[in-house]
């Protein structure tokens, strides 16, 4: 099976190919564009490149949050117009489940940590296991204390990747709780974790991709603050 992934929940944003779990390209880049600018021109590059079609791709994949919210959306719809257009499956991955996959070599607990702002990451927990990561929590918006004092818990140090792993790693170091910070290389997300986590999934149509962001955006929380305001002075 021939799966073309894409990643655009963060600053980073790459597309990878994999055949039958093997890698054959992946392209990456972290630039001030926009990912609507850059995601596709990415992929056509390296179909082109490995001498290979949009026709030939078997699955499409997105990391679908959680993340960005305007990085999510960019990735999602590219990825829903793409299917629909070739009338191929898609699939879409947990962000943090595809960044567990940067943890193989680590092995033992792995922490996807992304900044989710406030002294919160949005984070979910994961262990390997024969080879791959095996989820031990949700996906979840969580407080770097609850956070910490849950790790406090564990035998051995959380090998931490993302966007929000140096800030955790601090936190960590604050508290008293060891931890390993996953080298430059590992840290940010990747299409090829987007694939490696879709081998998994059951591909549905284009209808049925969906962000997933796991709480309000920031406009909507002030939305939300202001009616209840306005419900309370009425």
């Amino acid at each position: 099976m021939l799966i073309l992934a894409f990643e655009s929940s963060a600053r980073p944003a790459s597309v990878a190919l994999l055949r039958d779990g093997e890698l054959l390209s992946q392209y990456s880049q972290c630039s001030e564009l926009t990912h609507s600018r850059t995601l596709l021109p990415m992929a056509e590059d390296m179909l082109k490149n490995a001498d290979l079609r949009l026709a030939d791709v078997d699955l499409f994949a997105v990391a679908h949050g959680p993340g960005s919210f305007t990085g999510v959306r960019i990735g999602v719809s590219t990825v829903k117009g793409l299917a629909w257009a070739s009338d191929k499956p898609c699939v879409g991955v947990s962000t943090l489940e595809a960044m567990a996959w940067h943890g193989l070599a680590a092995g033992g607990l792995i922490c996807p940590v992304m900044d989710a702002r406030r002294s919160q990451v949005y984070n979910a927990l994961f262990e390997i296991r024969d080879g791959e990561p095996v989820r031990l929590t949700e996906d979840r918006p969580i407080a770097l204390e609850e956070l910490a004092e849950e790790l406090r818990g564990y035998d051995t140090p959380a090998f931490l990747v993302g966007d929000g792993a140096a800030l955790t790693a601090s936190y960590l170091a604050s508290v008293g709780i060891p931890c390993r910070l996953a080298p430059e290389n590992l840290r940010w997300q990747s299409a090829w974790g987007v694939a490696m986590a879709a081998r998994g999934k059951t591909p549905g149509s284009a209808d049925a991709l969906l962000p997933v962001y796991l709480r309000l955006s920031q406009a909507e929380r002030e939305r939300q603050a202001r009616l209840e305001a306005d419900k309370a002075n009425s």
